[in-house]
């Protein structure tokens, strides 16, 4: 029961955090793009958490302990800010894009937009199923075992990889293209919690040097 509350008190959050963040600097509520967005966020997100509170609820309780305050790195702590600012930053841009008409971005486009968001979402979560190891921190728990196969198989990092494309995607599902000018700038922050992170995985979970030398590649097949 509380890890359930815990869930629905998550989901609320987030919707008065993007309504706070969209519908304000939109100046309006007749904004169908944000409630679309809000929408595929809301039922991709949910829906998978309710999986993981029935099948492996220990998982997600490490999912739901997020953002700087949770982190136990330094440097993770001014990421996971750098990171919020930049998707506060993406949001209401994209919105003020809206409500100003700087960019008009056609129906196909938007409807891409929200698609490759579900996309990414869904991938980040089939990520969690795979390994239920995988926090919202960077932490490595007592008897964690490494995992090499599925995704983890492809890229060593495959939930930013989900991350990365619902972030790109975000300002197309909200009509806008000049959010996506600001969108990039969590790539360099990403890339950074990336490579802190393996510098934790290869000093304290057993096998993960030799797993970098079978998966070469962190984020992006054939990239990074």
């Amino acid at each position: 029961m509380k890890l359930a509350l815990q869930t629905l008190a998550s989901a609320v959050a987030g919707l008065a955090f993007f309504g706070v963040l969209l519908f304000v600097p939109a100046g309006t509520l007749d904004y169908w793009q944000a409630w679309v967005f809000i929408a595929v966020f809301m039922v991709t997100t949910i829906g998978p958490s309710l999986y993981l509170a029935v099948h492996d609820p220990a998982a997600l309780q490490r999912r739901m302990k997020a953002g700087p305050t949770a982190e136990t790195r330094p440097v993770q702590k001014a990421l996971m800010v750098g990171t919020i600012a930049s998707v506060v930053a993406v949001l209401v841009l994209s919105a003020l894009d809206h409500r100003f008409g700087w960019s008009a971005v056609p129906l196909a486009v938007v409807i891409l937009g929200n698609a490759l968001v579900a996309v990414g979402l869904l991938f980040a979560q089939l990520v969690i199923i795979q390994n239920s190891y995988a926090a919202a921190t960077i932490t490595v728990e007592d008897g964690q075992q490494l995992v090499s196969t599925g995704l983890y198989g492809v890229v060593r990092h495959p939930m930013y990889l989900g991350a990365l494309t619902m972030m790109v995607a975000t300002p197309l599902a909200l009509d806008s293209y000049w959010g996506m000018l600001v969108a990039p700038a969590a790539v360099p922050l990403l890339a950074l919690r990336v490579l802190d992170e393996e510098r934790l995985l290869t000093e304290q979970l057993p096998g993960y040097r030799e797993y970098t030398r079978t998966v070469r590649y962190r984020l992006l097949p054939g990239v990074w």
